[in-house]
C-alpha cells in the first residue's frame, strides 16, 4: 500500500535544521550538490535518515523525494534503520580477513547476540561488516563510530565492546577521540568538532604507514636487491644461508630435477 505523507520535524527542530542546511547548501554553486552532506545532517537527528528526513531534504534542495531517496539508499553509511549509539565495523576484506578479520566478526556476533546490521537490546551497540579501510598495514582493523583500532583479537574486540556497552570510556588506536554516531554524522555534514582537544588530537598517519616514505626520504637503509640466479655474485650467500627474498629460495626445475623436466612430455596429439 502507498504510504502516508511523512510526518514533519517539530517546530522548532525544523526551524534548527533549517538553518543548518542553508550554511551547507551556501557551500555550493549548485545546491543540488549538497544532498549528501544534509543526509549526514538529518541522520545526526535521529540516527537514521528516516522519511521525514528525506522530505526535509527534498524540501530544501527543491527535489523530490524519489531522488533523495535514491542516493539515500546508495550509500552505506546512511542507515535505514534505527540503529545504535556506536556502530562497530569489523573490516572482512581480504588482508583483514586472513589476519583474524573472519574470526573477530564471528566472534562478536556470537557475543552480542546479533547478526550483521543488527543492534543489541540495549541501542548500545550495531555491528557490521565493512569493506577495506584503507589501513591494511594495520590489519586486522575494527572501526566505532569510523574511528580506528588497530591490530584487534577476538579477545580485544569483545572488550571493546563490552565497554561501549558498559559506559566505559574507550580509546580508539588513533584519531580523535570516540563521540556518539549521531555526533559522527553531524561532522560528516561539515560541521565542527567543538569538543576540546579533540581536532589536535587526531593526528596523522600511523609509523606503519609512513614506512614507505621514510624509504623515498633515504631515512632508513635501502632493502637488498637479489641478483638474478644467472648471474654470479661475489656477495651470494652461502647454501644453508637464509634467504632474504623467497623469490630467491631453491626451486625444483628442468635443470636441477632431471627426472621432472620442462615442456611437454609428448608429441602432440598423443
Amino acid at each position: 500500500m502507498p504510504q502516508l505523507p511523512a510526518p514533519e520535524y517539530p517546530a522548532d527542530v525544523r526551524a534548527r535544521l533549517e538553518a543548518d542546511a542553508k550554511e551547507i547548501i551556501s557551500r555550493y554553486p549548485d545546491s543540488r550538490s549538497a544532498l549528501l552532506p544534509l543526509l549526514h545532517l538529518v541522520q545526526a537527528e535521529e540516527g537514521y535518515v528516516t522519511r521525514t528526513g528525506v522530505r526535509f531534504c527534498a524540501e530544501m534542495l527543491e527535489l523530490t523525494t524519489a531522488e533523495v531517496t535514491a542516493v539515500s539508499t546508495f550509500y552505506s553509511m546512511y542507515r535505514r534503520k534505527p540503529s545504535g549509539d556506536y556502530q562497530v565495523g569489523v573490516c572482512t576484506n581480504t588482508l583483514c580477513a586472513v589476519m583474524g578479520g573472519d574470526a573477530i566478526f564471528e566472534e562478536l556476533k556470537e557475543h552480542l547476540g546479533v547478526g550483521n546490521n543488527e543492534t543489541t537490546e540495549d541501542g548500545k551497540v550495531t555491528l557490521e561488516h565493512i569493506e577495506c579501510n584503507a589501513a591494511c598495514d594495520f590489519a586486522p582493523v575494527v572501526m566505532v563510530n569510523w574511528e580506528f583500532f588497530d591490530n584487534q583479537t577476538p579477545e580485544s574486540a569483545r572488550q571493546l565492546v563490552d565497554d561501549l556497552r558498559a559506559g566505559r570510556q574507550v580509546e580508539p588506536t588513533r584519531g580523535a577521540p570516540l563521540c556518539t554516531y549521531k555526533e559522527t554524522a553531524r561532522m560528516l555534514a561539515g560541521f565542527p568538532d567543538e569538543r576540546p582537544g579533540a581536532v589536535e588530537a587526531s593526528g596523522g598517519a600511523g609509523p606503519a604507514s609512513l614506512i614507505g616514505l621514510r624509504l623515498a626520504k633515504g631515512e632508513t637503509s635501502a632493502a637488498r636487491i637479489v641478483s638474478p640466479r644467472s648471474e654470479t655474485r661475489q656477495d651470494a650467500p652461502q647454501p644453508g644461508s637464509e634467504h632474504l627474498s623467497s623469490h630467491d629460495a631453491p626451486q625444483q626445475t628442468s635443470d636441477s630435477d632431471p627426472d621432472h623436466p620442462a615442456g611437454p612430455a609428448a608429441e602432440e596429439g598423443e
